[in-house]
């Protein structure tokens, strides 16, 4: 985290990027109830109190987890916004959820803070802001689809887009223990799709 162009100092903002990379990185390599500020400082090769002035381990935490939602929602949004046909975004959006296996950085990110979600009313909130932003995500694309229509949605559309992320939230953990195979997972959701809308993704 020292240096810079030209001998400069880096910006703080591009430090405070650099420790946001090395918690994450402690977090996957520690897992959230072994993760130690000496553990952060060491991957940002700083001291712990350098790592201090940005915050303590709870708000560095949080921040680390608010990035994550941020990036998963931006790039399943984006992946469906490239689509004017709501079976096209549909596809999209189901194909860019499922973890790419164990290993899946961002992913195991997002499930290594869900049990703060229990007991930390911020965490919660957190929590519940990415499931209602992945929600929407699917909302929308099928109301699109049945005012295309191209979908025949056999219940409302609010209830089986929490279907959608429910189900592909509980096969993640598949994915993540390696139980599952990511393909094996899109083609659950695939099937989803087709029972619900009935039509047929391919």
């Amino acid at each position: 985290m020292t240096g810079g162009k030209g001998g400069g100092r880096k910006s703080k903002e591009a430090r405070r990027a650099e420790l946001g990379a090395a918690v994450h990185r402690a977090l996957l390599t520690r897992g959230l109830e072994g993760l130690r500020l000496r553990d952060i400082a060491d991957e940002a090769g700083v001291t712990p109190a350098a790592v201090l002035y940005y915050g303590d381990l709870d708000a560095l935490v949080y921040e680390a987890y608010q990035h994550g939602i941020e990036r998963y929602s931006e790039e399943r949004e984006r992946a469906a916004e490239q689509f004017t046909d709501a079976r096209d975004q549909l596809r999209a959006c189901i194909d860019i959820g499922p973890a790419a296996g164990p290993d899946d950085a961002l992913t195991r990110l997002l499930f290594e803070y869900w049990p703060r979600c229990l007991r930390d009313p911020k965490a919660a909130a957190l929590d519940s802001a990415l499931t209602e932003r992945q929600i929407a995500v699917y909302y929308g694309i099928l109301v699109l689809g049945q005012n295309q229509g191209h979908f025949r949605l056999a219940d409302p559309p609010r209830l089986l887009a929490a279907n959608f992320v429910a189900m592909e939230d509980g096969y993640q953990m598949e994915i993540l223990a390696g139980r599952r195979s990511r393909a094996e997972v899109v083609t659950a959701l695939r099937s989803l799709a087709r029972a619900v809308t009935g039509s047929d993704l391919g």
